[in-house]
């Protein structure tokens, strides 16, 4: 897949954005063989805001993993907009990854002597984007998420929460048709963290950004217009007309 190749995508607008196709997930061989996903159906439409809950070992970490093209499936499909990832080459998920995907994480993941906007351009440098093109996209972000005037502040000089919102800009400064965000309110007091939700619903609302978030928070899921608990490598239940279990 090519930067033009990607545009296939773009012509499978009708299909679902991401979906499951009786996904199996297995680590080990054996006596340590562990079954994260044991056979999952799900899909998530373009624009969704889809919650994913569950108790430690419900296999929604693995899920994540798999939908930012991080780990695969042993059994079963996924599928990007209609296109097999599995059939992707290594390059190939990389390039989706770059040009579709946007991720946000609990730990903010920025990189730690280096500024505010430097660590949004990040994602644009890999797309070999050009410099001056690269500083105008990463200001208007972190003005988006409320950063204005701290673009050469690195992590050390800002709070949890400042630190949080840099790593929102850096996740949807490439404008990302899916963002997947892992605990992004896991470090944060709860005024914070109502502060990092109205951002990506916003975001979900005005841009169309399609979210998927892991949360262990009730009040956090409920931002969501779509809420699916897994159990034991299954889901559970899902309270929207999107996914199937």
């Amino acid at each position: 897949m090519t930067v033009q190749d990607t545009q296939g995508i773009n012509r499978k607008a009708a299909a679902p954005l991401v979906e499951f196709q009786n996904v199996t997930k297995v680590y080990g061989k054996g006596l340590a063989e562990m079954k994260a996903l044991r056979g999952v159906n799900l899909s998530v439409n373009r624009g969704e805001f889809l919650a994913v809950m569950g108790s430690s070992g419900s296999g929604k970490s693995t899920c994540m993993n798999i939908l930012g093209c991080l780990d695969a499936p042993t059994e079963g499909g996924y599928l990007f907009q209609g296109i097999p990832v599995g059939r992707l080459s290594r390059d190939q998920r990389a390039l989706l990854r770059r040009h579709y995907l946007g991720f946000i994480f609990q730990g903010y993941n920025l990189l730690g002597r280096t500024s505010a906007i430097e660590n949004v351009e990040l994602p644009l440098l890999y797309r070999r984007t050009p410099a001056a093109m690269r500083h105008t996209m990463a200001m208007e972000a972190l003005k988006v998420v409320g950063l204005e005037g701290f673009e050469t502040h690195t992590p050390s000089e800002l709070s949890g929460g400042q630190q949080q919102r840099v790593a929102i800009a850096r996740a949807i400064v490439t404008r990302p048709l899916l963002l997947l965000a892992d605990e992004p309110t896991g470090n944060l007091d709860t005024d914070r963290s109502r502060e990092i939700m109205e951002l990506l619903t916003g975001f979900n609302r005005d841009l169309g950004i399609t979210i998927i978030m892991v949360t262990h928070e009730p009040d956090m899921a409920s931002y969501a217009g779509r809420i699916v608990h897994f159990r034991d490598g299954l889901v559970d239940s899902d309270n929207g007309k999107g996914g199937t279990a």
